[in-house]
């Protein structure tokens, strides 16, 4: 009899994993299940039967990385989420609580507007991203110490400010060019992802394992400040820290993708129906359900039709509607 322990392991590595498998082998352009199991051994070195350069070309170049990224991408907003509904206390609160995405949105507005092509955008996204927490964090910073209450505000007024920037840009943007880059930019889309785009999986990885190691201090912070306090943790260390491995991990997310709304706040709440309330079990379900859940909406946005739809859409679509699921299964007390 396998371990309760060892059967959660496999299942949190073989859900995204499965998912990203099948991936593989869906998408606009018929390749035969030959076809991408000869790609797949020819991308690994060996030696396979013919397979056209076409059909490689798509499966190694164009399916691979969009897949990885975007399990990257669900994962990084998924427990981001889950680490701020924590340390927050507050069910609604989702990766861009404190204004990173739309610090990445201004970021990926002005890159478009100012060069003209995809490669600068996502640098100045994940800059612009961090800027706008480091920007909320000061502000909240009004206090000598830096209550959650000033924190949210403080991410509210940069939000704004960078909502407007984002507008002016858009006012004085080439409306045939610049102008549907920065609304496409901005539904979210993994269409321009490719090997040169994997380096924002470094800081995504480095903010997911900071979560993780801090997944317990998570879960005596949603306890409040003086509880934390008085079991030995150090409240202003952690919430930095937690804080910052978040953000390292949205900015990362968001510089990838685009603005995509509900992942960061839906699939928490999923984690918490199936593994509780404790973030130690929590975040890596969040991690391996939000990989899966954003995997199949990007092949949905391969698929359903000719031109691709945008992820913000498809995930507006499926998890507003899920979410009131949610609360009517659990009647509004399934958290905390």
């Amino acid at each position: 009899m396998i371990p309760m322990k060892i059967r959660t392991i496999i299942f949190l590595c073989l859900l995204p994993l499965c998912v990203m498998v099948i991936s593989i082998f869906v998408g606009r352009f018929s390749i035969s299940v030959s076809d991408v199991a000869n790609s797949l051994l020819k991308l690994c070195g060996f030696q396979s039967s013919f397979v056209s350069i076409e059909s490689f070309t798509v499966v190694s170049q164009l399916r691979i990385p969009r897949i990885i990224v975007s399990a990257f991408v669900g994962a990084a907003l998924a427990a981001s989420g889950a680490a701020f509904q924590g340390i927050f206390r507050n069910p609604l609160a989702s990766p861009s609580l404190l204004g990173v995405s739309s610090g990445a949105g201004f970021g990926a507005a002005l890159a478009i507007i100012l060069f003209h092509t995809y490669w600068p955008t996502y640098i100045f996204a994940f800059a612009f991203g961090i800027i706008a927490v480091l920007s909320s964090y000061v502000i909240a910073r009004i206090y000598n110490t830096v209550p959650t209450i000033m924190l949210i505000l403080g991410g509210m007024i940069v939000s704004s400010i960078f909502s407007a920037l984002i507008s002016l840009l858009k006012y004085v943007a080439d409306v045939e060019r610049e102008l549907p880059a920065i609304v496409y930019w901005m539904m979210g889309s993994l269409s321009s992802v490719g090997y040169k785009s994997l380096w924002a999986l470094l800081p995504i990885s480095c903010g997911l394992l900071i979560l993780q190691l801090y997944s317990w201090h998570i879960n005596v912070l949603s306890m409040g400040d003086k509880e934390a306090h008085t079991m030995g943790v150090n409240v202003k260390r952690s919430k930095s820290l937690i804080i910052s491995g978040a953000t390292l991990a949205t900015a990362g997310a968001v510089c990838l993708s685009g603005v995509i709304g509900w992942v960061g706040l839906v699939i928490p709440h999923i984690g918490r129906m199936l593994a509780g309330n404790d973030n130690r079990k929590l975040l890596p379900f969040s991690m391996s359900i939000g990989a899966a859940f954003m995997t199949i909406i990007d092949t949905l946005s391969r698929i359903i039709v000719e031109s691709e739809i945008p992820l913000g859409i498809l995930t507006s679509l499926i998890g507003a509607p899920f979410f009131i699921f949610l609360l009517k299964k659990t009647r509004g007390g399934g958290w905390q």
